[in-house]
């Protein structure tokens, strides 16, 4: 009896353990396999570490006090039910970003197993000792996910260098492949699609698939789907630290680059607006003399950064730029919109995307595709087929505009000009913005006043970042009793459902917090 109890209460830490572990490896891998960002996110979200769900295991610690007093079949039952418990209250939810498993996440799974395998076999024959040993181990598995990632980083980065010298070797041979590189703050992915779709109008192309922004994201497309038959290979090129844009550069050599944007992105890693721009910048030093850099000069941080490479500029109406786009007007079906090319060529377009910030960087793309070769009225077609990128303004038709990826402070107020054009009930349904560092809470402020104006009810959802926003709004003259303040974005959305009906709504969806947050 004692025995099989004692095995029971093993299997039943056996499976909290690997429930937790898959948690916390999750949240390892969107921080990048970075163990200083990992230690971070422990930091500053102490309280996904230590709550009652999670220290429920230390209650197989204070069973020690029954040593003696009770049999010890009893205590392993009531070891196995506590931990059993546990793994029933930490049962992993549903992910916006699923974990992907990758070999890389089996490695860490591989070498996660093995320590609680050290573990489990203390626990088997130190008798009273091992008892608490294995309550404790399921408090700290956080901690187990952290030294694992630790012990394999170095087998991780012999691996990584192999696959980016067989990526680099591959792209050596094709001395025929035009390279395009695609950076900013925002707006890379969007971009990269509609480029995507304009350059096949002519050429056989290849594209960073989803969000493989990375090096080695883009060494996977390399080695997996880059063939004989590619003309074009677009890569999209995503930055949390200096020197990361340079170290895909390094590898695929780009002719060409497209810069969206720059924005207070990723100040939490990049400490500063001016090692946000150096960074983006290192796209443009890596173009060649025969190639050409394209840049937003509606931004303003890109517009004053001086470059040293052949350069094409695209922007709005009063831009100067080479190429520019005029006389937007905007409906439920989307936008139309003027561009003009450098000899002065003009050509209307049509298009199912919203924003002025989707036909800025639409822009960008036919600046390049016609540099290419491809004629304005040839993308006439292809403009009109392009489809927004999925959770970047996309308008469904139940009215609601989803504009639920990662939001930044020009996207933002784009999507609120757009909401604003509605002539319908505009509710916004926000969490606000993320990873802005100590500039968060004033750039939230500032989205609140400038949403005042542009939208008849706002949803904030979320504890954390509700009072900038909601502050912002008040300044910016909002009534308060028009401002509802939702705990979950399900409990938003049922307030939204609610509202008294004032002819069509439109309800903007902007951000949505990611699962590390």
């Amino acid at each position: 009896m004692e025995l099989a109890m004692k095995l029971i209460m093993l299997v039943a830490a056996v499976l909290n353990f690997a429930l937790q572990a898959w948690y916390f490896t999750h949240m390892l891998q969107l921080n990048s396999y970075r163990t200083e960002r990992y230690k971070k996110w422990c930091v500053d979200n102490e309280k996904k570490l230590v709550n009652i769900p999670r220290m429920l295991p230390f209650l197989c610690v204070l069973l020690l006090y029954l040593n003696g007093r009770t049999p010890a079949a009893f205590m392993y039952a009531g070891g196995a039910v506590i931990l059993l418990l546990t793994a029933i209250l930490n049962w992993p939810k549903k992910a916006k970003k699923p974990l992907v498993v990758t070999a890389r996440v089996k490695r860490l799974f591989v070498t996660q197993g093995l320590l609680l395998a050290v573990f489990g076999v203390a626990y088997w024959f130190w008798g009273v000792r091992g008892f608490a040993l294995l309550g404790i181990i399921n408090i700290i598995v956080w901690l187990f996910t952290g030294v694992a990632n630790v012990i394999n980083t170095p087998i991780e980065k012999k691996i990584a260098d192999g696959f980016v010298a067989d990526a680099r070797k591959r792209l050596a041979e094709r001395s025929d492949l035009t390279v395009v590189g695609v950076t900013g703050s925002y707006g890379k992915t969007s971009v990269k699609m509609f480029l995507h779709a304009l350059l096949s109008a002519k050429y056989n192309v290849l594209a960073t698939p989803g969000s493989y922004n990375t090096t080695m994201g883009v060494v996977r497309t390399v080695r997996e789907m880059l063939r004989p038959s590619h003309q074009i290979f677009i890569a999209e090129m995503g930055a949390k630290q200096a020197g990361d844009i340079k170290e895909i550069c390094d590898l695929v050599h780009p002719a060409y680059g497209i810069l969206t944007s720059i924005g207070e992105q990723h100040l939490e890693t990049f400490g500063s607006i001016d090692n946000i721009i150096a960074t983006k910048f290192e796209l443009a030093d890596a173009i060649p003399a025969d190639g050409a850099a394209f840049l937003n000069v509606d931004n303003a941080y890109i517009r004053s950064h001086p470059v040293r490479v052949p350069s094409v500029s695209y922007g709005g109406p009063d831009s100067g730029a080479d190429y520019r786009y005029s006389d937007i007007t905007v409906d439920t079906h989307g936008c139309q919109f003027t561009l003009t090319a450098p000899d002065g060529e003009s050509c209307r377009y049509a298009t199912k995307l919203l924003g002025a910030h989707n036909v800025q960087n639409l822009a960008g793309c036919m600046a390049l595709a016609h540099t290419l070769g491809i004629s304005l009225k040839e993308m006439v077609y292809p403009v009109r087929l392009l489809k927004p990128v999925e959770h970047r303004l996309q308008l469904l038709p139940n009215g609601y505009i989803d504009d639920a990826y990662n939001s930044n402070p020009a996207g933002f107020r784009s999507a609120l000009d757009t909401l604003a054009g509605f002539d319908a009930q505009r509710v916004l349904v926000t969490p606000g913005m993320v990873e802005l560092g100590e500039r968060q809470a004033a750039l939230n402020r500032e989205l609140g006043e400038y949403a005042a104006t542009r939208c008849d009810w706002a949803v904030l959802v979320g504890i954390r970042q509700a009072p900038p926003l909601k502050e912002g709004l008040l300044a910016g003259g909002f009534p308060e009793e028009r401002i509802f303040v939702a705990a979950t974005l399900q409990e938003g959305l049922q307030f939204v459902n609610g509202l008294p009906a004032e002819g069509q709504r439109i309800v903007l969806l902007e951000n949505d917090l990611p699962d590390n947050f």
